[in-house]
């Protein structure tokens, strides 16, 4: 097949993968639980592969990406593509060998996972080490290059870049001190030259690297690797041409370095980084380059504003060489079709684009002139980040203070154990859920199996021996769904699922309007709850900017103001619940690492806002009343100072699954405040050893004094099935009151001794 070398007009950076119907998502599981074949899995994967590229070229797409689809994780894909497995996983098939490292095995925990920048989806980290011998280990970019050839498609093959894959690598277990994966940059070119040789005698015209990681703080030593890297693959000898896409912010300083090596074009975000258009240096690199121009927003659900597109458009064209119209960054983080939503208000759908329109509108601005005359000032800048003025956060009274009236009211030994609330989403659960919107079940119907399986994860926690219990969170689809369908100003879909990890989707609400609490939204479960036990049962509340994070706000408000109206929800909800007689509220922040910005220049104005809405939603609560606070897979150790100033009373935090990072680090030894270092990683479906949890639990007491940790699993337990809860929990509080009657053995302290009751 001969090389195409034409640019296309028009262009995206890649597109969901799950299937319109979470098709790999069944899949998956199906292959994961032994229902169907690795033959059965490779057969969805490739129909969606297909369906996908055959929708895109009918959609006017010249040349359409490909290995863009994972069975995972693209991450994962590309360590697996360059060989780079532990030894540890290895021993079975390259299927097996893959599932290992993101989802572990019976006795080998899996890689870490964490956030992939700024958003919602989960990547797996790789591990580097001196010794990781690369090595060109499957084929699957050229693959895929095959399979669109013969439906008639002529694709573009997509690869992470070498330089971001290094970035977000850990060092392996054993590296010797001041190793970094970015030392072994040469090896991994070396590997990605032989690809892109292979790929051209392929007759891939472009290849698509995405260097996500170009757009935050890079060091003198990255900025260097970024022009070894791309000054080596640009002189490649026998190459298709290089299409390098930064996204998810301005490119910065390291635009002009990468426009002096050999590629031939560059993707840039002109959403999120619009200040690239007003940067004089940025725009003189781009002479003489072909430019992937994202106007086309790849992270919100709205209509784009056609002549804000096109005045970005004109900008770039009159420094490039040539223009492509494309979107921002790859469509994994939006729905699949917005005409689907029917039950959507008709206004509010008009203003909606999902990735079938969002490709529509990069094909329709292509073909369109530039309508803003030579001259034209670009239009005005989306509002700043934060509003002038603010609601004032509020306060309590100093921790100290809360911390005595909270041992004198709940009574809780060392140690104490619990779980982060939900537990597991079972079948029979979902087939409810179905069948009350169907209308084959009456609400109260539905509100009794509510009932009774909220009795059931009651009566379970006080069998396994739980200190703090939660009612499960039965009621709930989703920890922020559940919440927006139950304010004003939010708008929920009914097949807008989006990818989070693996086999994970969620279904993010749409912000539309003014955040109102018409009525409280827990009050009720709670208090059931309450009733069936004396010990202390935990409130469940989604944070103000978790759920503003999970959402798709609203583009007319600044993003503070809009997560300040949700902090106002959860504010009246916290006091309904201490009404109703909870004196534990968990308001959980996952998202609040999750959204810093990738520059440090914004991090400090993000970071007090973010806390003010927190402590806004929370300051009303009672000394007596314990506010928990929980985030996960988010590298929370970077921020824990500002977890500190949430002034949440305890903090619970994924560990088991990063080897307890956060632990190691100095600045948990100044946390001044309750913590709970997960001793379990709840993603994956091992059941871990008593011996597993005894070292992470001896890590957090080696930091922390016993008064001051809690027990628990990493996240929640929707995921998981019940033999494996009951498993990992059991020993879970088996080995907290092996240690709780270590440190303290005088009986006065034993574990089994009741909480004082709520009632």
């Amino acid at each position: 097949m001969t090389a195409e070398r034409t640019p296309p007009a028009a262009t995206i950076l890649g597109y969901p993968r799950i299937g319109p119907r979470r098709e790999l998502k069944h899949a998956l599981e199906a292959y994961w639980a032994g229902r169907a074949t690795a033959d059965d899995l490779h057969r969805t994967g490739r129909r969606l592969r297909e369906q996908t590229w055959r929708r895109l070229a009918a959609l006017g797409l010249a040349t359409p990406p490909s290995n863009t689809f994972s069975l995972y994780d693209h991450v994962l894909d590309t360590a697996a593509l360059l060989d780079a497995v532990p030894d540890r996983f290895r021993g079975g098939t390259a299927l097996d060998t893959y599932f290992a490292m993101a989802r572990g095995t019976g006795t080998v925990p899996p890689l870490r996972m964490t956030k992939w920048f700024d958003t919602n989806y989960h990547y797996i980290v790789p591990e580097i080490g001196p010794d990781t011998a690369f090595r060109l280990a499957g084929d699957k970019p050229l693959a895929e290059v095959r399979e669109a050839r013969r439906i008639g498609v002529a694709t573009r093959p997509v690869l992470l870049g070498p330089v971001t894959f290094l970035l977000l690598a850990q060092a392996a277990p054993g590296a010797p001190a001041g190793f970094a994966p970015l030392d072994r940059l040469g090896d991994v070119v070396a590997v990605y030259r032989e690809l892109l040789a292979a790929l051209a005698a392929e007759g891939a015209g472009q290849v698509q690297l995405d260097e996500p990681a170009l757009v935050t703080d890079l060091t003198p030593a990255a900025l260097t690797a970024v022009e070894t890297c791309y000054s080596r693959l640009g002189r490649s000898p026998s190459r298709p041409e290089l299409l390098v896409a930064t996204y998810f912010g301005h490119p910065g300083a390291a635009l002009p370095v990468l426009a002096g090596t050999p590629v031939e074009a560059i993707g840039l975000d002109l959403v999120r980084g619009a200040q690239t258009l007003a940067d004089p240096a940025a725009l003189a690199a781009l002479a003489g380059k072909t430019v992937v121009a994202g106007v086309v927003s790849g992270r919100d659900v709205w209509r784009t504003d056609r002549d804000r597109a096109l005045a970005a458009l004109r900008t770039v064209r009159e420094h490039a060489a040539q223009v492509v119209v494309g979107t921002s960054c790859p469509l994994l983080h939006v729905p699949y079709d917005a005409e689907a939503e029917t039950g959507l208000d008709p206004a509010l759908r008009r203003r909606l684009a999902f990735a079938e329109q969002k490709v529509a509108e990069v094909v329709e601005l292509a073909g369109l002139p530039a309508r803003s005359a030579p001259g034209t000032p670009l239009p005005a800048a989306p509002p700043p980040a934060a509003p002038a003025t603010l609601p004032e956060p509020g306060s309590r009274a100093p921790y100290q203070v809360r911390a005595a009236a909270q041992a004198a009211h709940l009574r809780l030994p060392d140690l104490p154990t619990t779980t982060i609330g939900s537990f597991p989403q079972t079948g029979d659960l979902r087939a409810a859920r179905a069948a009350l919107a169907a209308g084959r079940l009456t609400a109260a119907e539905y509100e009794e199996r509510v009932r009774a399986k909220i009795e059931h994860v009651v009566r379970l926690q006080e069998r396994l021996g739980l200190d703090v219990l939660v009612h499960g969170e039965p009621e709930r689809n989703d920890m922020v769904q559940y919440f927006a369908e139950h304010l004003d100003g939010f708008a929920v879909t009914r097949h807008g699922w989006v990818q989070s990890y693996g086999s994970r989707c969620t279904r993010p609400p749409i912000i539309h309007g003014d955040v109102r609490r018409p009525a409280p939204i827990t009050v009720r479960w709670a208090r059931h709850a309450r009733s069936l036990t004396e010990r202390p049962v935990k409130g469940m509340l989604t944070g103000p900017v978790t759920i503003v994070a999970w959402s798709f706000p609203r583009p007319d408000l600044p993003l503070a103001q809009v997560v300040f109206q949700v902090a106002e929800a959860v504010r009246a909800e916290v006091a309904d619940l201490e009404a109703a007689g909870v004196s534990v509220i968990q308001v959980d922040e996952p998202a609040l690492r999750e959204l810093l910005p990738l520059r440090r220049a914004g991090q400090d104005e993000y970071l007090a806002w973010a806390v003010a809405a927190y402590r806004r939603a929370t300051s009303g609560a009672a000394d007596r009343t314990q506010i928990h606070t929980h985030l996960c897979y988010s590298d929370a150790e970077q921020i824990l100072a500002a977890v500190d100033a949430l002034d949440a009373d305890v903090t619970s935090v994924e560990s088991a699954r990063s080897d307890g990072r956060i632990l190691a680090g100095p600045a948990v030894r100044g946390f001044a405040r309750g913590l709970g270092p997960g001793v379990y990683d709840i993603h994956s479906p091992r059941v871990p050893t008593g011996a597993e949890i005894e070292k992470s639990l001896r890590a957090a007491l080696d930091a922390l004094p016993a008064a001051r940790v809690w027990v628990n699993p990493d996240c929640g337990l929707k995921t998981r099935a019940y033999a494996e809860v009951e498993a990992a929990l059991t020993t879970m509080v088996a080995v907290a009151r092996r240690l709780r009657a270590e440190a303290a053995p005088d009986p006065g302290q034993a574990a089994e001794a009741p909480a004082a009751s709520e009632k």
